[in-house]
């Protein structure tokens, strides 16, 4: 009732800061601009499937150790 429930929850934000990479820096390497970063970030946008291979590749980690989907709730 009136619940917000996320579509990806992610863990981008540790990941780049474990990686010590800024957003700038982050998405010079994946070819976006900060601003898509910051979003994803925040649950905000929900990136592409080419983008979040690309985030992961440049982190040194798979696209489920960034982003998941929420339980489902039965």
């Amino acid at each position: 009732m009136g619940k917000h429930h996320p579509k990806l929850l992610n863990n981008l934000e540790t990941k780049r800061r474990e990686a010590n990479l800024t957003q700038a820096q982050l998405s010079k390497f994946a070819g976006v601009s900060r601003k898509s970063i910051n979003a994803i970030e925040n649950g905000m946008y929900v990136p592409s499937t080419v983008l979040s291979l690309k985030i992961a590749r440049t982190l040194g980690c798979s696209v489920e150790d960034l982003f998941r989907l929420p339980r489902a709730e039965s």
